[in-house]
């Protein structure tokens, strides 16, 4: 960036803060009638004096008020239009007193008392023009309100199931013929924002029909009418069951005096054994309404006769909620993700104007160490402090994205906060910030402060969007982690050369720091060849008489370089470019791109280059785009890493919350998406957070780095 754009960027910063609040908010205006004043208006919405006064800076206490004056009046503070509020108002039996306590929160009040926000403002009307107190004495309102009588079920019905290993919340409900939602409501306990299924864990489940005569996993059921002059025996060799089977099925045979012609039987169908059905075999599907035979063979390549053979209960049709087995290797027009098969969605598509994402951006901007007067003093510490610099990429991304959601006819309310990279600043924000019904909340960015803020963010079923990290040693169970993990990158890059490699020479050279690394490769390719790198203090080197003899004259000679230290990579990238010539064909490989592959003053690019190195990677690099030419419309230069990422990360939050207001329910349902830099596919982990899968394979190639589609 260069030096103006920077010191506008902290001035933008500055004047989001400064009115944090307001970004937020909601208004409405008022009409002065003749005869009305400050106190008549306030009390008619709930308000305080100066309140109003706040956001209407023309007027002073005790003016009175000229006919046709338009009033702003506060909307978001819990407030509402007097006549809306008489609505449907019960009365209060009588009234309760509670004096607040240290981070007692609305919330957490109202869920005590089981009231609503609007309850306890109504008689506590303090509330509407100031934030809550340690100390505050409010009026707690009683109800006379009547339990709902639950519904009960007769527990004869149902059966306790232990969950097996592999199996999951949809080969459960496929086994036992019931829908996804008769699951949950059976089983309360599991949670509805994600499909965690704890190996060992208890369910509800209705008891298998005919469990008594054969104990099953499961068992479908045919209706037979009895012709003239038939037996037991004949039914048992058409339909193999004994005629103690069938009487326990049918007690209306024992009850008749035998078998009598129109009677209508019961009779277990055969069943094929498909084995164990879990994720190891199968992927599973939950019908949509409206989806028929023609569209679910066309979404599946499979022919009806091929998917009624796995799954018998669609004889009569295909019904919405049902869970279809589909084998594993199945190859069709969709995606899968933790064993479900999801629809595609087209996201532009599917956005639905009446959401309005609410977001919370808490970053470390270090207001408090920025003075704008002195600009050469900003421009100094901007460049000297990663946090800043990394917070204003992020940030001005994440602007543009706001942007160009906003275009799309998405209105989102942004709440912006400084922690200042501080503890105590980021608990007195989440202390004092109200939380409900904030739809995200994008940061922080110090690992040491996410288990704070995503308990605090739990407390209101609110995930928490970490940009930097790709893990965290705690188990948080609603933070997005976008950077994809290192391992999962390894794993795609050994698996990508697994599927490309025919018959080249792999090489591996790694570092005491990587021997596991070096072994996991010889566990991929038992043929791969490893050689000693020596390390000495002034010296970085292999024995190069033995890399000679194991480099290949006839197949290309794949080698990895696997270390986090900048001078091996200098010194092994000059040997191995030195190696290939026209007879000797050397690519360069890692499973693991780090910052010692990109230090320029050490490494040579056009070794990279020469060597075609390739890599797994997180993002890919951009070119011209449509967010590069709005960025730098906007901000006057281009976007770094950062601020691609800030972008990506956020268009991609808003995109999934216009189109479900709720970015646990849509992260299930959504597949992989992609945009300027980064593509996102996440993934939850029992117990965990959710984890972005989706990564690309890079290489150098002629002094550019490109995408290996």
């Amino acid at each position: 960036m260069s030096r103006v754009p920077k010191i506008f960027i902290v001035t933008l910063v500055i004047s989001m803060l400064s009115c944090s609040v307001a970004i937020g908010q909601q208004y409405k205006t008022h009409k002065v009638k003749n005869g009305e004043t400050l106190e008549g208006i306030a009390r008619q919405y709930n308000l305080s004096v100066d309140n109003i006064l706040t956001y209407n800076k023309e007027l002073k206490k005790g003016d009175s008020l000229r006919p046709n004056t338009i009033l702003v009046i506060p909307s978001a503070t819990g407030a509402a239009d007097s006549s809306a509020e008489k609505e449907d108002q019960e009365e209060p039996v009588g009234f309760g007193k509670h004096r607040v306590r240290k981070r007692e929160t609305l919330y957490s009040i109202t869920q005590r008392y089981k009231i609503s926000e609007a309850e306890l403002k109504r008689y506590n009307s303090k509330l509407y023009a100031s934030r809550l107190k340690r100390g505050m004495v409010l009026k707690i309102p009683k109800y006379k309100r009547v339990k709902k009588a639950e519904h009960t079920i007769n527990e004869e019905d149902y059966e306790t199931y232990i969950v097996k290993a592999k199996e999951t919340r949809w080969s459960i409900a496929h086994t036992r013929n019931i829908t996804m939602d008769s699951l949950l409501a059976l089983n309360p306990q599991l949670s509805k924002l994600n499909s965690d299924l704890a190996e060992g864990a208890e369910l509800k489940l209705p008891k298998i029909a005919g469990s008594s005569v054969e104990n099953t996993e499961t068992q479908l059921y045919t209706s037979y009418t009895v012709p003239p002059k038939i037996g037991f025996y004949r039914l048992e060799k058409e339909f193999g069951v004994t005629a103690d089977e069938l009487m326990k099925l049918n007690p209306e045979i024992v009850e008749r005096g035998g078998l009598k012609e129109g009677m209508v039987l019961r009779i277990p169908q055969k069943k094929t054994d498909f084995g164990a059905i879990n994720t190891d075999n199968y992927i599973f599907y939950q019908v949509k309404p409206k989806q028929n035979e023609f569209r679910l063979t066309r979404k599946f390549g499979m022919t009806y006769e091929e998917i009624l053979a796995l799954n018998p209960a669609i004889k009569d049709g295909f019904k919405a909620g049902m869970i279809l087995k589909i084998p594993k290797d199945q190859v069709g027009d969709f995606e899968v993700k933790d064993a479900l098969i999801l629809d595609r969605i087209n996201l532009l598509d599917s956005i639905d104007v009446a959401n309005r994402p609410k977001l919370v951006f808490m970053l470390p901007f270090r207001l408090d160490k920025i003075n704008t007067a002195n600009r050469k003093a900003t421009q100094k510490l901007i460049e000297n402090r990663n946090d800043i610099k990394i917070s204003l990429g992020l940030y001005t991304g994440a602007l543009v994205a706001i942007d160009s959601i906003a275009k799309l006819g998405i209105s989102v309310d942004v709440t912006t906060f400084d922690t200042e990279k501080n503890a105590a600043k980021t608990r007195e924000i989440l202390s004092n910030t109200d939380l409900r019904n904030v739809s995200a909340i994008f940061g922080p960015l110090d690992s040491k402060f996410l288990p704070e803020v995503a308990q605090m963010a739990a407390n209101y079923q609110i995930p928490v969007i970490t940009p930097l990290a790709s893990k965290s040693s705690a188990n948080l169970r609603n933070v997005f982690f976008p950077i994809t993990d290192t391992q999962v990158l390894r794993e795609k890059m050994l698996n990508y050369i697994a599927e490309h490699r025919t018959s080249e020479n792999i090489i591996v050279i790694a570092d005491k720091e990587n021997k596991e690394v070096a072994s996991l490769i010889k566990q991929k390719f038992p043929d791969a060849k490893l050689i000693e790198l020596i390390e000495e203090e002034k010296n970085i080197a292999i024995d190069r008489d033995k890399f000679e003899l194991l480099l290949s004259e006839q197949n290309e000679n794949w080698v990895f370089v696997e270390t986090m230290k900048s001078n091996i990579v200098s010194s092994i990238s000059s040997i191995l470019n030195s190696s290939n010539t026209e007879e000797i064909k050397v690519r360069m490989l890692t499973t693991n791109k780090n910052r010692a592959f990109e230090d320029n003053n050490a490494v040579s690019t056009s070794h990279l280059s020469n060597l075609n190195f390739s890599y797994p990677s997180p993002y890919r690099e951009v070119g011209n785009d449509g967010f590069v030419k709005r960025y730098t419309a906007r901000f006057g230069s281009e976007p770094d890493k950062y601020a691609i990422r800030g972008f990506d990360i956020t268009y991609d939050l808003l995109l999934k919350l216009a189109y479900k207001n709720n970015l646990f329910e849509a992260s299930q349902t959504i597949g992989e998406t992609e945009y300027t830099g980064h593509k996102f596919q996440y993934s939850k982990e029992f117990n965990a957070g959710y984890f972005n899968k989706a990564s690309y394979i890079m290489k150098f190639e002629e002094m550019h780095i490109k995408e290996i589609k």
